[in-house]
């Protein structure tokens, strides 16, 4: 019987988002969480001239077309974004930014900061740990870019609503052991064709033989023209040569 009342008690907390467990957690903010480390991989290195972001697109199927899978999106001529998770939820918080930052063109006649786009989508997330009727965003995004006066972000947007800033950072499957590789050989003085090369390299260790150019995706935005650039596949087979 105590069993069973225990059972009963976790479901019902396990159900609200506005609730706390006795121990203090919101376990829907948790299971978002590791909706987010069951998605396909992606990864996001600042370098010394440009920031780079590397995604996993994951083909389930021979019959689906790669190029039609979205892992990367274009924020701003300056901003870029990748995501793991549930990419309907990070298409919704994308679409949102990309509204904001056209806003704050029109408004101001300047770019907008990447700190700003990065909390209009925190503030998202975080009303949806605390609203009933809602769940939480089933998605981690890391967003980089270069600012108007050429300082170089990489930011981390936690499901819950959370941010934070790094150097180099992966999110989703293997973020563990991409994480791992990218410690281990990272350097602050890596140019961008070192950090995509590395950026590669390490979803190539990560994924094994399963690795190919058809089901990755990569991103620059440099310091020199301040503009997102997809890369082609012919363009990555040549860091990895």
């Amino acid at each position: 019987m105590q069993g069973n009342k225990q059972m009963i008690d976790k479901m019902g907390y396990d159900r609200s988002i506005t609730m706390f467990s006795p121990d203090g957690r919101l376990l829907q903010v948790e299971y978002a969480k590791k909706t987010v480390r069951q998605g396909s991989t992606a990864l996001g290195i600042v370098c010394k001239e440009g920031v780079v972001l590397v995604a996993d697109k994951r083909i389930t199927s021979k019959m689906m077309v790669p190029e039609a899978i979205e892992k990367m999106f274009k924020i701003d001529d300056h901003i870029a974004a990748t995501a793991a998770g549930i990419i309907s939820d990070a298409r919704v918080l994308v679409d949102r930014a990309q509204l904001r930052a056209q806003q704050h063109s029109v408004t101001y006649d300047s770019k907008i900061d990447i700190l700003s786009v990065v909390k209009e989508m925190c503030d998202l997330k975080q009303i949806c740990t605390q609203s009933a009727g809602l769940r939480p965003f089933g998605v981690s995004m890391l967003v980089g870019g270069v600012e108007e006066d050429g300082t170089l972000k990489l930011f981390l947007t936690e499901p819950y609503g959370l941010y934070f800033q790094y150097r180099a950072k992966a999110i989703g499957e293997g973020e563990v052991e991409v994480d791992d590789y990218l410690t281990k050989k990272y350097k602050p003085t890596l140019s961008c064709n070192e950090a995509i090369k590395l950026g590669l390299s390490a979803m190539k260790e990560f994924l094994k033989d399963e690795f190919n150019f058809e089901r990755v995706d990569a991103m620059l935005i440099t310091v020199a023209d301040k503009r997102v650039r997809s890369l082609s596949n012919e363009e990555m087979k040549n860091f990895l040569k």
